[in-house]
This record gives structure tokens, C-alpha cells and sequence, in this order.
């Protein structure tokens, strides 16, 4: 993929592989030639091979389960039912309402019932094929506007079943409601007749309105790693599991309880991770592992298939919105409303989170006067889902970019200049009244995004006539005839860090030591490495702070404190923090080792010292001594530094459950995109030409990691665009594999020319800002833009599907 990129300040690092360089990353080597030991890799010798009977059905009672065929069959040592579950029964990312498997009932096509060991995968498999299962099918609820709005819509769980929490708002099968209202929607609330009154007022105001109804599919996460582990029975009465996850400690939680067990007596280590995306914060396969495990007294393996990935892990919520905008004739906007509501499918995950991230920014980067928004997150008897980049905000971001575009169109004004008129800076206050205390060149990155050069047209090809560079690629489906080209833009705000009151922390332990005559850093996390590239970032951060050069970073594991999940844009912040915070501490006491040993003159404050090149050096005086001479050898009685520290954000709260107001969130990352396509408006189909984009990252730690961030989140939003969606109907999942549920390859892929501009956040470490979401809210927005400018259709559904573009219904 040709990418070009031009930077805004000077990404090079005045540290040799330290922050702001883009040194090697040490697991990169091994996973380009094949060599990297993955979860799914994982052997032990007597091991035995785990499988899971999932539920045909979306809704269905369970009258009775039978085993006796299933322990019949040669190689089996165990099969295991909610019968055999010696702790809790229910476990939940933030919600115990989800079996560890299914007692009375089954509320999603997928759903764990029983687990079988054997001594190989496929005898696993025939014996999981021999259980029976009594079911009494129920009708599934599937809609989830009317599990919404309809108060005598059937529930998905039983009344006294699942945690209340008076502040979601829950009713029915609302699993989170969250209202937001400013202006003058906020003396009318709670009052519908007086809202409507309300909005009758503004509309009459307005020289221009727009409304439309947008949804967005169910995107699943396609990681390329399916879900994989080993649990390891321990001599102590406890279980080892090496798995492939996103939070070790938040597993741990969740594995103890059912295992009744101390949380001690779990002890999880990071296996290779082939991709997350947010979809291995939830449990798969980790109690089914640790209960076979420990009944059988040997170690057990599981490793999905791609079909029971997909029915094994949460996806992206779908989510139905309608929206309306009112806006002055110069453009500035009046008012805006938006009713989001986002399906969680049969257990709660992330739901109320995601819910308070699409409430909260459901108007996106726009200053607006009078809002007003309704969020639902419900319960429905479809696939589970919770946590994928973006969480909430992306969805969103699809309905109010496209009411931007229809209301430019409506006023005659260019997409940009109207995004430019109302778009918020430093000092504004998104619709829950929290205030952008950071810098926010919104204004800055549409300027620039919207005067990057353009792609040469299609005529100016060296040979137009190579299929690669038409619609419907390589299948060769047109010559051009019919080609016609788009261009359009996208802008995004989102979240970064955790929200809502949450003690968001990381821990780092952080040693230093000289071996062999050299000084050696070790920094231990529990932080999940999935791809992200946080390994080389904690190796950064270290040579940084601590001018050592040879730094090894050890093994997540839970052995040391929680680093918190690798998911919203938070590791680079929060446990970069943390070992920025441990390596100060590491080096405050290496200053006082020295001041005791008298090395340092007493007329020089420790804000002359610093550790540069092995070294001890003040800014006034030169080297003072090396780190080999002060510490001495470890392995000869030398000294050994060492500290652990946690770095949290400053606080945040829960968003009020009237009126949506409160400061719930700890930073705000954007990106712009322009999208050049070129449209077969005859079949249907789209090529996208280019996707470039501006994002503002704070603080680039390692540039070339974080064009790779940025190019992965804009090409998955380009997935969204045009092509991923799990097809659900009635609950039933109708496209389980990569056949049918389609992502974007490299021929899909456009050359994508990347500004990166560094406004540091003061708040942060390094002042650096979440970079993994961001491209992912506006690349959708921008490529669906592209496509409307270059059909003239409304396109009000993501992704959008060839009878769209055609305009016949199927």
C-alpha cells in the first residue's frame, strides 16, 4: 500500500529508541516470518483438547441435557454441564447476568451449554455431537426498537434475573437509557408534550431542517487469531491459563468466582494475541478451560474454528437512529436531536458504557445550543455484543456526519465549510456541559485535510484500463463504463481512556540492575500486547527516563498489578504512565544511592540530574559516574533498584440520569478524512481511490507505529463502509465466516496520504493522545459521503450494499 506521509512538527526522537523514535519492535521479526508462538500454538504433553456444544436457537427452554452417549465415546475424560460449575453460575464483564453455561434457558444462537475434554480435538467434537438436549423453542426477540419503545414487548430475562442499577434507567428490556438535554430542551425535560412544543419552536427558527433514520450493521471485530488457550491444573489446588485476552486481571475476576476459587489461585499469563479490536475483553473460552482443567487433572486446550469465533465473541453493536439538525441560513446550527439505539444483544458486556459514549457524543465535535438526546442500550435474544474500536461513538459519528452533509447540501455551503462553522476548539463544552480543557484544532486538521492534493482522475492513468484500479477490482465486472467519482469528508470525536467513574489505573514494576557490566532494565506489566505495539513503547519509555539501553520487558502476567484492558485507546496513557511514573521513582533513588555515596555535589538540585548513557550526568557538571561503577554487578551482591508504581487519570463521573450532564470523560482524540471514490453506479459497485486523513495525536511516540494505527482504523472503517456486516435475521447469524462476511484485503486498500499534528495534551503523559479509534469514527462517514456524491443517493445505512447504490430493493 503506498502511503505518503507528511508531518506537521519533527517526529524524530532526540533519544536513541526512546519516545519518538520508531525502533524495531521485538516481536515484529518473528510474527513477519511466521515464527511468533501464538495462543493457538500453545502444546503440552498428556493434553488433553476442549469443545463447546453451542445452542441452535436464538430463544429456547432447556427441559433436560444427557451426557451418557457423549462419556461413551473412547478418548473422553470429561463433559460438563451448569451442574458442574462448583462456584458461581453467572459471570459478566461489568454485569454477572451471562451463564458460564446455560441453566434454565438459552437466549442467543451460540450460547455455551456443555463442554467436553478428550484426548483429541476431533474425538472432542463427536463427543460434543452425542449430548442431547431437550429444547422448547420460544420466539426470539429481535427487534430492538421495539425492545426499546415497547413496553409490552416479551422480556429477553426474567424479572429479579439480571443487577439492577437505578442510574441506567432500566426498564423492560432497556438494559441503559441515558437522556441528554441543553438549552431549551433542558426546562421541557422529562416532559415529552413540552419537548415537542420545544423542537416546534426551534424548527420554526431554522431556515433549513433535515431528519433522516440511519442505521449501522452488526461489524464483527475479524481478528485473525480466533480464540484460543491452555489451563493448567497447579499443585496448590489452583489453575495457570495462558490465553489470549485484552484484561488479565478483569479474567481473573470472572474466572475465581465460578471456580470458586481465591483470586490468587488463578494465575493468567498473556499468550500470543493474533488480534482483539475489543472483542477479547469478554470471556470465551477461559472458565470452560480452567473447569475442564481442573476435573480432568490435566492441562486442556481450546482453539475455535472461524465459525465459532463468530458466535463466540461480542461484535459491534448495530444500532437504529433518527436525527434531526435545524440550522441558521449562514450556517451555524440551531438545534439538534438524535434517538440511538444500540442492540446488546442476549447479556450486557459493555452496553452501559457504550450507551454513555453515544449519548455523550452523539452530536459529535459541533458546537449546538439545544440538544436533545435519547440513548437506549438493550436486551434482545441476538448475538451478545460489547467492545470494538470505537465503542458507541462510531455509530454515531455515521448518523451526525451524514446530517452534516444533507444539511450543507440543503444550505448550498461546501461539507467543509460547514463543519468549519460550527466545528468546537479548546474551551468548548461538549452537550454534557464537560469543557475540552485540551487543545482541539478541529478548524486547524478540516483546513488541511480538505487541501491535500487529489488523486489524478481516472484519464490521467498511466492505463486506465487496468482492472486494479476499477470497481469490482480484479473480477473484471466493468471496463468504466458507468464509472462515476465521489469526494467526501468525515469528522470524528471520541473518548479515549475509560469514563463514568471509573478508577481507571495502571500498574509497572520497573527494575534496574548491572549484569555483566552492563545496565539492564526489566519492566514488568500486566498490559496485553495485541498487535498494538505496546511492547515497544514500554521499551521506549524506559531508555527514555532511564538512559539505559538494553531494557527486557518481561511477560504480562498477573503477578503483578492490573495494567487494565488494551482497549480504548488507553495503554499508551495509562501504563505508559505508569512506567514513566516507576522509572522517576527508579531514578529518584539512583540520585539518592549517589548523594549518599557522595558522587553528587550538594550545591546540585536533583533537577540537574539526569541518567543519560549508563550514566549519571548533570546539566552543569558532566558525568559523574556510570551506573556500573554505582551499582555494582547484581550477580556479584550489587545493588538492585526497583519500584512499582499505578498511575491513574484524573476522575471522571457518571453522566446524570435526567438531564446527561457531567464531566464523564479523561481525554478526546479526532482525525478528518477525505475519501476519493470512484462508483460503478450500473452494478453497484466502489472503488475507493484514496483515503487520506489529519489526525492531532498529542505526542507521537513511535511514528511508524502510529501510521500503521491510523492506516488500521481507517481501513476497518472502510470495512464498515462497504462491506462488513454479520447478517442477522430472527437472531440467526447468516454469514459465520470469512466467506460471506467480507473484510477489506489489500486490493481493497487505497493509498492513504496521513498528516499527523502533535498539540499535547497537558494532562497526559508526554502529552501523547489515544491514537487507535479516532481514524475509525470518520473514515466510515467520509467513504459513505463519497458514494452519495458520486450517486446522488441518500444512502442512510452502513455498509452500504450494491442495491443501495443501484436503487432496487431485494
Amino acid at each position: 500500500m503506498a502511503v505518503t506521509t507528511r508531518t506537521v512538527t519533527d517526529l524524530s526522537s532526540t533519544t536513541k529508541d526512546g519516545v519518538g523514535a520508531s525502533p524495531r519492535r521485538p516481536d515484529g521479526t518473528l510474527k513477519v516470518t511466521g515464527e511468533f508462538a501464538y495462543s493457538s500454538d500453545m502444546w503440552m504433553e498428556d493434553m488433553l483438547w476442549g469443545a463447546t456444544l453451542r445452542s441452535p436457537h436464538p430463544h429456547a427452554r432447556i427441559l433436560g441435557v444427557d451426557v451418557t452417549e457423549a462419556l461413551k465415546v473412547p478418548g473422553v475424560s470429561a463433559v460438563l454441564t451448569h451442574e458442574d460449575v462448583p462456584g458461581d453460575k453467572r459471570y459478566g464483564l461489568e454485569h454477572q447476568d451471562q451463564p458460564v453455561l446455560a441453566i434454565d434457558k438459552v437466549r442467543y444462537k451460540g450460547e455455551a451449554v456443555a463442554v467436553v475434554a478428550a484426548d483429541h480435538p476431533e474425538t472432542a467434537r463427536r463427543a460434543m455431537e452425542r449430548i442431547r438436549v431437550d429444547y422448547e423453542v420460544l420466539e426470539p426477540i429481535s427487534d430492538s426498537r421495539r425492545a426499546a419503545l415497547d413496553p409490552d414487548c416479551p422480556l429477553v430475562h426474567e424479572p429479579g434475573t439480571i443487577p439492577e442499577h437505578p442510574e441506567y434507567n432500566q426498564r423492560g428490556n432497556r438494559l441503559r437509557y441515558q437522556p441528554v438535554r441543553t438549552g431549551a430542551f433542558t426546562e421541557a425535560a422529562g416532559a415529552a408534550g413540552r419537548e415537542s412544543g420545544v423542537l416546534e419552536r426551534l424548527r420554526a427558527e431554522a431556515d433549513a431542517v433535515v431528519s433522516s433514520e440511519y442505521e449501522v450493521g452488526m461489524q464483527d471485530q475479524a481478528f485473525l487469531g480466533p480464540e484460543s488457550g491452555m489451563a493448567v491444573p497447579a499443585e496448590d489446588g489452583g489453575v495457570d491459563l495462558y490465553v489470549a485476552t485484552q484484561w488479565l486481571h478483569v479474567d481473573q475476576r470472572q474466572i475465581a468466582p465460578a471456580l470458586g476459587l481465591p483470586q490468587d489461585k488463578v494465575r493468567l499469563t498473556l499468550a500470543g494475541v493474533g488480534g482483539a479490536f475489543g472483542a477479547r475483553e469478554d470471556l470465551s473460552m477461559q472458565i470452560h478451560a480452567c473447569l475442564l482443567a481442573m476435573r480432568t487433572g490435566k492441562p486442556v486446550k481450546f482453539v475455535y474454528n472461524r465459525e465459532e469465533s463468530f458466535y463466540g465473541h461480542v461484535h459491534r453493536h448495530p444500532a437504529k437512529m433518527r436525527y434531526e439538525h435545524g440550522a441558521r441560513a449562514d450556517g451555524t446550527l440551531l438545534y439538534a436531536t438524535a434517538e440511538i439505539i444500540v442492540d446488546g444483544g442476549a447479556y450486557a458486556s459493555a452496553t452501559p458504557a457504550v450507551v454513555g459514549v453515544a449519548s455523550s457524543l452523539g452530536i459529535g465535535p459541533y458546537e449546538v445550543p439545544n440538544v436533545l438526546v435519547d440513548a437506549y442500550g438493550v436486551y434482545t435474544n441476538n448475538p451478545p455484543c460489547g467492545a470494538m474500536r470505537g465503542f458507541g461513538a462510531v455509530q454515531a459519528c455515521f448518523a451526525y456526519e451524514s446530517q452534516m452533509d444533507r444539511l450543507a447540501e440543503e444550505l448550498g455551503m461546501h461539507p467543509v465549510e460547514l463543519r468549519i462553522k460550527n466545528a468546537m476548539s479548546q474551551g468548548s463544552r461538549i452537550i454534557t456541559g464537560q469543557e475540552i480543557d485540551m487543545p482541539l484544532p478541529m478548524v486547524e486538521m478540516l483546513e488541511r485535510c480538505r487541501d491535500l492534493p487529489m488523486p489524478p482522475e481516472r484519464g490521467a492513468l498511466a492505463d486506465p484500463s487496468d482492472l486494479r484500479t476499477l470497481p469490482g477490482g480484479v473480477a473484471g465486472t466493468t471496463r468504466g463504463e458507468g464509472v462515476v467519482r465521489g469526494v467526501g469528508y468525515g469528522l470524528g470525536l471520541k473518548n479515549l481512556c475509560f469514563s463514568e467513574g471509573f478508577d481507571d489505573y495502571s500498574t509497572a514494576r520497573v527494575r534496574l540492575e548491572v549484569v555483566g557490566g552492563e545496565p539492564v532494565v526489566l519492566v514488568h506489566t500486566a498490559a496485553a500486547e495485541v498487535g498494538q505495539g505496546l511492547v515497544t513503547v514500554k521499551g521506549q519509555i524506559a531508555r527514555t527516563e532511564l538512559g539505559v539501553e538494553k531494557v527486557v520487558i518481561a511477560p504480562s502476567d498477573t503477578q503483578v498489578g492490573s495494567a487494565g484492558s488494551s482497549s480504548a485507546s488507553r495503554q499508551s496513557y495509562m501504563t505508559g504512565g505508569a512506567v514513566r511514573t516507576a522509572c522517576a521513582s527508579v531514578r529518584a533513588e539512583v540520585f539518592a544511592l549517589a548523594r549518599e555515596r557522595g558522587l553528587v555535589p550538594e550545591d546540585l538540585p536533583d533537577t540537574d540530574l539526569s541518567l543519560s548513557g549508563g550514566k549519571l550526568v548533570s546539566a552543569t557538571a558532566g558525568a559523574l559516574v556510570s551506573l556500573a561503577d554505582l551499582l555494582g554487578d547484581s550477580t556479584q551482591g550489587g545493588t538492585v533498584v526497583e519500584q512499582t508504581r499505578e498511575y491513574h487519570h484524573r476522575p471522571t463521573e457518571m453522566l446524570d440520569p435526567e438531564l446527561g450532564q457531567g464531566a464523564s470523560h479523561t481525554q478526546f482524540g479526532m482525525c478528518v478524512h477525505r475519501a476519493v471514490v470512484d462508483v460503478d453506479v450500473d452494478l453497484g459497485l466502489v472503488k475507493v481511490v484514496a483515503l487520506d486523513a489529519v489526525q492531532d495525536v498529542g505526542k507521537a511516540m513511535h511514528p511508524q507505529q502510529l501510521l500503521g494505527q491510523i492506516q488500521g482504523g481507517s481501513t476497518q472503517g472502510l470495512g464498515l463502509a462497504l462491506m462488513e456486516e454479520v447478517q442477522v435475521t430472527d437472531g440467526q447469524i447468516r454469514n459465520p465466516s470469512f466467506t460471506d462476511y467480507l473484510i477489506p484485503t489489500i486490493l481493497d486498500t487505497p493509498p492513504m496520504r496521513i498528516e499527523v499534528l502533535e498539540h499535547p495534551d497537558p494532562h497526559s503523559p508526554y502529552g501523547l493522545r489515544g491514537a487507535g479509534e479516532p481514524p475509525t469514527l470518520s473514515s466510515t462517514p467520509a467513504i459513505v459521503a463519497a458514494v452519495r456524491a458520486a450517486t446522488g443517493r441518500p444512502l442512510t445505512h452502513a455498509p452500504v450494499r450494491p442495491e443501495d447504490i443501484v436503487g432496487i430493493e431485494l
